[in-house]
């Protein structure tokens, strides 16, 4: 199994960036996926879901309708749209995928993280 994501950079408050994250070695269309963020210091923290199909997404609060997640399993991908970008959003973003497509089964995989830097 492999997850690579990419897609990060330095942006400034208000700006956008997306996320990618292509997977392989499994059968991607058959797992639910999500989104977690690091702060060095911090905890990990969850920031988006979905499910298998794409047709169920879930959200943390702090995200506040400015994120997207989406998949394309024609494409094997998971994305992140991130609007509105805010200081507090800089961290690493780290694609991951669980073991069943259930938001409470264990994340098994976890791909390398992509830095978003969100600074003037």
């Amino acid at each position: 199994v492999q997850l690579q994501a990419s897609g990060g950079g330095l942006v400034q408050p208000g700006g956008s960036l997306t996320l990618s994250c292509v997977a392989s070695g499994f059968t991607f269309g058959d797992f639910a996926m999500s989104w977690v963020r690091h702060i060095p210091g911090k905890d990990f923290e969850l920031v988006a879901q979905i499910d298998s199909s794409g047709d169920d997404t879930k959200y943390q609060s702090f995200v506040k309708g400015r994120f997207t997640v989406s998949r394309d399993n024609a494409r094997n991908t998971l994305y992140l749209q991130m609007n509105d970008l805010e200081d507090d959003d800089t961290a690493k973003y780290y694609c991951t995928k669980y073991s069943e497509n259930s938001y409470y089964s264990l994340r098994d995989y976890w791909g390398q993280g992509t830095q978003v830097t969100v600074s003037s």
